[in-house]
């Protein structure tokens, strides 16, 4: 591992062609069970996912507000879109007020009630002074909800009350537009789990695509184009890793080498090409930091209405939003966490690798974000999400010698909680809320974190 560790930020460039290999998405009107593993299957054809995005508007009503105090837009008949957020210019304008939704279902035309999105999103974000942060493509931007298969929309933005002494509201930030996203869906290379079927995939692997870059930085651990990384045993895993620090540090075998004892097994994980990454969509290159020293848990806040089955296509409008909506480099977390215990690649660079993220503004060098798809304010995380938390970090911390039951030490680079440069004492395993002042990981699933470092670190053999 110490080839990655001894590296420096930096980016490796690619060509900009891609496959696209999304997957397709059953409509959720038409399950009535809950799914488990994610399946990979094939489609006919494609359809390339989009964003449509509507500029908002004053909404008539109590005009003693303002036109900067509300605003909406009703559309009845929209291009189909499974997945909503809200956007504005400026990045570092927080929207301090309420944005909710209703949608009409596209196969029975019925209209939802309304849901709130969460406004805090600006949290989850790429490190002041960062190339990626001062790109100029970066906008402020609300949390994405999950809709399902939707044909028509209204929304409305509400600013906060206070102000003044008269109660004026505060305005609105600028530029507000409703993102309405299709995740598409795409063929994808007739592979089962578990089972390395290639053939043709493999020659289109070979041709040295954007897809292909991606691919090739999880070369060490399965074949390119392979849809998932098995799980192995525990003794498997050491093996793994010794071999990898072999041939990353001398170019030469495991022999007279000893692996860090403590480790866990690693856990099956969906790659990029499993939940059917455009990679077309993010910046080529990858940028990497010096080590992994610890993990935040988060939430998406995307709402907690899919089944394990919709969630590459969930990942992809998550991926879509944040690329083009939010103007990030790549999809913001390393690793996402479904109800099912499904983990899933997030950000491109490498699984074993220490890849720069953007999920814990201030706190994204030598860290890793795992986002659980849902929302746990008020709801509870399903066991098997807890679990392939602990699986997840007891595997990653454990390449990186870490405990994952135990403290570091993060030097901040700026944040609403810590000045840039301090260090900061936190736990290995920490939710996004220490970090940063926020809500998320929901209190419920912060709540979850202690049992959550303890199953890990006995994953390790502490």
């Amino acid at each position: 591992m110490r080839g990655y560790l001894s590296s420096s930020i930096g980016v490796v460039c690619a060509t900009a062609l891609a496959l696209p290999l999304t997957l397709p998405a059953t409509p959720a009107s038409a399950r009535s069970v809950e799914a488990g593993p994610a399946q990979v299957v094939s489609a006919a054809s494609a359809v390339p996912g989009s964003t449509q995005s509507l500029p908002l508007a004053p909404r008539p009503g109590d005009r003693t507000l303002g036109p900067a105090a509300e605003q909406g837009l009703y559309r009845p008949d929209v291009r189909h879109f499974s997945l909503v957020g809200v956007v504005w210019d400026n990045p570092d304008t927080e929207l301090n007020g309420q944005v909710q939704v209703r949608t009409r279902e596209a196969a029975g035309g019925h209209w939802s009630g309304w849901q709130e999105v969460e406004t805090h999103n600006y949290e989850h974000a790429a490190d002041p002074g960062t190339a990626e942060r001062v790109s100029g493509r970066v906008r402020g931007s609300t949390a994405p909800l999950w809709v399902g298969d939707s044909n028509g929309v209204e929304v409305r933005v509400r600013a906060d009350g206070g102000g003044d002494a008269r109660g004026t509201r505060s305005p609105l930030p600028a530029g507000l537009r409703l993102e309405l996203v299709d995740p598409g869906t795409a063929p994808a290379a007739p592979v089962r789990q578990g089972t390395r079927v290639m053939g043709a995939a493999e020659t289109e692997y070979a041709t040295g695509t954007a897809a292909a870059e991606s691919a090739a930085a999880n070369a060490d651990l399965a074949p390119l184009g392979a849809t998932e990384i098995p799980a192995l045993t525990r003794q498997q895993t050491e093996e793994e890793a010794l071999a990898l620090q072999g041939r990353q540090e001398t170019g030469a075998g495991p022999e007279g080498r000893r692996v860090n004892p403590y480790i866990g097994p690693r856990p099956r994980i969906v790659t990029r090409r499993g939940w059917g990454a455009d990679e077309t969509l993010r910046e080529p290159g990858f940028v990497y930091t010096e080590k992994v020293k610890a993990a935040f848990v988060h939430h998406t806040a995307s709402g907690n209405k899919y089944w394990c089955s919709d969630v590459p296509s969930l990942i992809r409008g998550i991926y879509r939003f944040h690329v083009e909506s939010s103007g990030w480099r790549d999809i913001g977390y390393n690793f996402l966490v479904d109800r099912c215990g499904n983990i899933y690649e997030g950000r491109a660079g490498g699984l074993a690798k220490p890849v720069m993220g953007a999920h814990t503004l201030g706190f994204n060098t030598d860290s890793m974000g795992i986002a659980v798809l849902g929302t746990f304010g008020s709801s509870k995380p399903s066991k098997s999400a807890v679990g392939a938390i602990a699986r997840l970090t007891a595997w990653k911390l454990g390449l990186y010698g870490v405990n994952p039951n135990a403290k570091t030490y993060l030097k901040s680079g700026g944040g609403n909680l810590y000045q840039k440069g301090k260090n900061v004492r936190l736990n290995v395993i920490s939710g996004h809320r220490d970090g940063f002042a926020t809500e998320c990981p929901g209190r419920l699933l912060y709540d979850k974190l202690g049992s959550a470092r303890r199953s890990a670190a006995e994953y390790q053999g502490r």
